[in-house]
């Protein structure tokens, strides 16, 4: 008989329980449920587009069915609410230290050596194809997904419509949604596995469904560009990806060198390109001693200070800013360069990180907002310290007099405000 009063308290506790569930949904507030109602009237009228791009109705059914958003996404403009802005990606937020963290360079780098010899004749062909060393490419996987370890946290579906309903960037994710529902219909992925990041890009080397469409191979043969689970195809992808972003074939990403004392950092942007031999002239010192071909020196470069005037500099060429179109993060192309170079030649950077800290983003922000009121800056605020506003910042502590060393700092902050 002592079985009975535990099994009415597990009646009453389920009861209890479902009225909760029930008096939450009726107690959602009026804003949620008119947004959730929205979104449902965005999906629809995705239909006609989805339809053109040969996404069938049962499909686009089947797979929007129960579909809702997901809120807590960053990059999202939702009303009422301040802006989710996008500090979880490491490569905007961490000083170079940290992102180039060496433990994690030199573990990858085993690994990768490893994965080389292991995939070497499916690299050697997919370099004899498309011109990109297979280091460069393993370094990319490496990076994005741990060489497959790391799985993807979120619904790609899901993102993209929640992207393409209220996040900044809205008409690019709406293309994106219908490319995924398009992948869905095609069968090149099934939903269970089509998991991504929070920015919508799936695989093993991290596509975008329109980077999909324009760069994808299969490469191993089977009719089916696969770049979830056959690594031919993600691999071949990548490289195929790059050339179509302009990769130079025999072209090295980067070289490392040590800058003159005099170097002046607002320099470092894009724009300001000499042959690398005209850099040395400069003073600008391969390090190790290491010596370079004519070809070499006639390579047109820019300067890259991550830290400003502090840290490691290097001559950056072409192949630099094809990687930053794959992921358009300095510290990234950094990451994966040196992954890359670490892969074959074992060497750490030769010149030491600074102990540097890096200012918040709403800091930043600040810091390119006073740059823009000054004419210093004319590119987006965004509240991250790339090339652009670290040169704008150099451009302002010259005309302050003071210490120019192109890095974001709080005494750099306050010497704006106060002006």
């Amino acid at each position: 008989m002592p079985a009975l009063p535990r099994r009415r308290f597990v009646l009453a506790r389920r009861c209890v329980l479902a009225l909760s569930v029930l008096a939450a949904l009726c107690m959602a507030t009026p804003q949620a449920r008119a947004a959730d109602a929205g979104f449902t009237r965005f999906v629809e009228s995705v239909w006609p587009d989805a339809q053109k791009a040969g996404v069938t109705r049962a499909t686009f059914e089947a797979q929007t069915r129960g579909l809702e958003p997901d809120y807590k996404l960053p990059d999202l403009l939702l009303p009422g609410r301040p802006a989710t802005g996008a500090p979880s990606q490491a490569e905007f937020v961490q000083v170079p230290a940290d992102y180039v963290k060496e433990s994690t360079i030199a573990r990858l780098a085993g690994e990768g050596r490893k994965l080389m010899q292991q995939h070497r004749a499916t690299l050697a062909a997919i370099e004899k194809r498309f011109g990109v060393p297979g280091s460069v490419i393993l370094a990319i996987w490496g990076r994005e997904t741990d060489y497959g370890r790391y799985r993807l946290p979120y619904d790609a579906l899901r993102v993209v419509a929640t992207q393409a309903y209220v996040g900044r960037r809205k008409e690019q994710f709406r293309e994106e949604f219908i490319l995924a529902l398009k992948l869905l219909n095609d069968g090149v992925v099934a939903r269970k596995d089509f998991r991504s990041s929070w920015a919508g890009a799936t695989g093993l080397t991290q596509f975008l469904p329109s980077e999909l469409y324009k760069h994808g191979v299969d490469f191993d043969g089977d009719g089916r560009v696969n770049i979830w689970t056959s690594i031919p195809d993600a691999l071949a992808s990548a490289a195929q990806q790059l050339v179509n972003k302009g990769w130079q074939h025999g072209v090295r990403w980067a070289y490392e060198v040590r800058a003159p004392r005099n170097a002046d950092c607002t320099q470092g942007t894009p724009e300001v390109t000499r042959p690398i031999g005209e850099w040395l002239r400069l003073g600008f010192v391969p390090v190790r001693g290491e010596k370079l071909s004519a070809a070499e020196q006639a390579q047109p470069a820019s300067l890259l200070q991550p830290e400003g005037s502090y840290g490691p500099a290097f001559l950056t060429t072409k192949n630099y800013f094809v990687i930053k179109e794959y992921n358009f993060s300095d510290l990234y192309v950094l990451f994966v360069g040196h992954l890359s170079d670490r892969m074959v030649n074992g060497l750490p950077f030769a010149t030491k990180w600074s102990a540097s800290t890096q200012l918040r983003s709403r800091d930043v922000e600040a810091m390119q907002r006073h740059l823009t009121k000054l004419g210093l800056y004319r590119d987006k605020i965004d509240g991250k310290a790339g090339m652009l506003t670290r040169a704008a910042l150099g451009a302002f502590q010259k005309s302050a007099g003071i210490k120019v060393d192109c890095w974001p700092s709080e005494a750099v902050l306050r010497a704006m405000t106060t002006r």
